[in-house]
């Protein structure tokens, strides 16, 4: 094999490992992203306000099913998981915005969590029902997406 075919090999394995890409499912979103939207997504990382992130859905009591996904799991391990689409309110250290989560008004953000909502807040499970979401279950940061094509 060549120098360069192993290089691009390499690259490949790395840049496997740091983005995937993730299917959106559901309305929460829109009309940012839609059902069946391609998002590519950057893992790693504590997110910052206002990024759109891809967090494992938990179940409704706030625990989740599956250990915690290590760090470079491949793709096929990433596309065995539940995933959410929600946009970063506040992660920890800021005070929870209250007029949009009121249940948490008045809290500050504890150390290793995240306020997650959607853009459609009717269509949403995010922080609104669910409270925190923990800062390691989120896969990544959204990169860019392709549309789906119009129905």
């Amino acid at each position: 094999m060549s120098a360069a075919l192993a290089g691009a090999v390499l690259l490949g394995r790395c840049l496997a490992r740091r983005l995937v890409a993730v299917t959106v499912h559901g309305a929460s979103m829109e009309p940012t992203y839609r059902d069946g939207d391609r998002v590519l997504v950057r893992r790693g990382g504590m997110p910052a306000v206002g990024q759109v992130v891809v967090v494992e859905y938990p179940s409704l009591d706030g625990t989740w099913h599956l250990p915690l996904l290590p760090d470079g799991a491949p793709a096929a391990e990433v596309g065995r998981r539940r995933w959410l689409i929600k946009r970063v309110a506040a992660v920890p250290g800021d005070p929870v915005p209250r007029d949009r989560v009121p249940a948490l008004a008045g809290e500050r953000v504890p150390p290793g969590m995240v306020v997650l909502l959607g853009d459609n807040p009717g269509s949403s499970f995010d922080s609104r029902r669910m409270g925190y979401f923990s800062g390691a279950r989120v896969l990544g940061a959204v990169l860019n997406a392709r549309r789906s094509p119009s129905t």
